[in-house]
C-alpha cells in the first residue's frame, strides 16, 4: 500500500443532505448522536433538512463540517480502512484531524468549534469585514499588494488587508476590513490578477482582526484536556507536526488569526513520503488543490460508499 494522508475540508464545502449517501450506517448514527448531545441540537436533522441558509451560518457550518469529516473518518476505519501516515485539515478541518488523531474527542471538539465560530462572528461586525480570492498571481505578489494597499491608508488607519489562505500556487485569499479588501482587489487586478472574487463569508477569517476571537478561544482551549496524537497531525500555522498538547493548543490559538499555509502543508506531506492525499469529508475542494500544488501527488475524496470503495481500490 502506498503511503497516504487524510486531509479534512473546512468551511465552504457544506451542503444540505451531504451525509445522506451514507444511509443508516450505524457509525454515522452514533457520530450524529454524540455531536447532538454535545451541542444540545439535532445536528443530523440540520444537515439532512437545512435549510441552506441555516446551514450557512458560521456558528452552524463549523460544527457540521467537523461532524461530517469525523463521520467519514470513523466509517472508513469501521469498514477496515487502513491508517494514514499523517493527517491535516484546512482551517477548521484541523479540528477534525485532531479528533481523528485522538487529541480531542468529538464531544470536546464540537462545542469548541462552535465557540470558535461564534467568537469569529462577534469579533467584527457583519458587513465591515470581507474576504476575496485572488486568482492568477503568485502568493508573493498578493502579499506585497496587500502591504502596499494597507500602507496607502496611512499609519493611523484601522483599515486592514492581508493574505490569509495560500490555497494553491495561483490562488490566494485575502481578508480584512471591507474598504481595504475592495481597494486591494482593484490594485491586484491592475497588477495582473485574472480575477478577484469576493467570498460570501460573514467575517474576515484568519486576518489579524480575528485576534479578539482567538483570545476567547485560548481561554476555552486552556480548559480542554488534549492528548498526544496517535497519528501525526500537520498544523496550518507553522506547517509543523506537534505532539505536545501545549504546543497544539498554541497552534490552534494562533491559527484563528494567522494564515492557512496550505501549499506548504501539501509540500510537507510529500516530503514525509506521502504519495496520495485523501480528502475526508464533503466535496472535492482539497483534492483539486492538491493536483494544482503538485501534479505528482495522487488525490482522492472520501464522502460516500462509492468513494470508499474506489479509495480502497486506489490504495491497493
Amino acid at each position: 500500500m502506498s503511503d497516504f494522508a487524510f486531509v479534512f475540508p473546512g468551511q465552504g464545502s457544506q451542503s444540505v443532505g451531504m451525509l445522506d449517501a451514507w444511509g443508516a450506517h450505524p457509525v454515522l448514527a452514533a457520530t450524529l448522536q454524540e455531536a447532538s448531545a454535545a451541542l444540545g441540537q439535532d445536528v443530523g436533522r440540520l444537515i439532512h433538512e437545512g435549510p441552506k441558509e441555516e446551514l450557512a451560518l458560521t456558528t452552524n457550518t463549523q460544527p457540521v463540517m467537523l461532524v461530517a469529516g469525523v463521520a467519514a473518518w470513523r466509517i472508513w476505519r469501521a469498514e477496515g480502512g487502513a491508517l494514514p501516515v499523517a493527517l491535516a485539515g484546512h482551517s477548521l478541518g484541523e479540528y477534525a484531524a485532531l479528533v481523528a488523531a485522538g487529541v480531542l474527542t468529538l464531544a470536546q471538539a464540537a462545542p469548541l468549534v462552535r465557540l470558535r465560530a461564534q467568537a469569529m462572528q462577534d469579533a467584527v461586525p457583519v458587513g465591515s469585514g470581507a474576504m476575496a480570492a485572488i486568482l492568477g498571481l503568485s502568493a508573493e505578489q498578493v502579499r506585497a499588494g496587500c502591504e502596499q494597499v494597507q500602507a496607502s491608508f496611512g499609519p493611523e488607519s484601522a483599515e486592514v488587508v492581508q493574505a490569509v489562505n495560500f490555497n494553491d500556487p495561483a490562488q490566494t485569499v485575502i481578508a480584512g476590513s471591507k474598504a481595504a479588501v475592495e481597494r486591494a482587489c482593484e490594485q491586484l487586478k491592475a497588477s495582473g490578477a485574472k480575477r478577484a472574487l469576493p467570498l460570501p463569508v460573514s467575517a474576515p477569517f484568519h486576518s489579524s482582526l480575528m485576534r479578539p476571537a482567538a483570545e476567547r478561544l485560548r481561554v476555552a482551549l486552556a480548559q480542554t484536556e488534549l492528548l498526544a496524537p496517535q497519528i501525526p497531525v500537520l498544523n496550518n500555522i507553522d506547517v509543523a507536526f506537534e505532539s505536545a498538547p501545549e504546543r497544539i493548543r498554541d497552534a490552534l490559538y494562533r491559527q484563528a488569526f494567522g494564515p492557512v499555509r496550505w501549499v506548504e502543508c501539501v509540500q510537507a506531506l510529500k516530503a514525509r513520503g506521502v504519495r496520495t492525499v485523501v480528502e475526508c469529508g464533503p466535496g472535492k475542494v482539497l483534492a483539486g488543490l492538491v493536483k494544482r500544488i503538485d501534479p505528482e501527488l495522487a488525490s482522492a475524496a472520501l464522502y460516500d460508499p462509492a468513494t470508499l470503495t474506489a479509495l480502497r481500490a486506489q490504495l491497493g
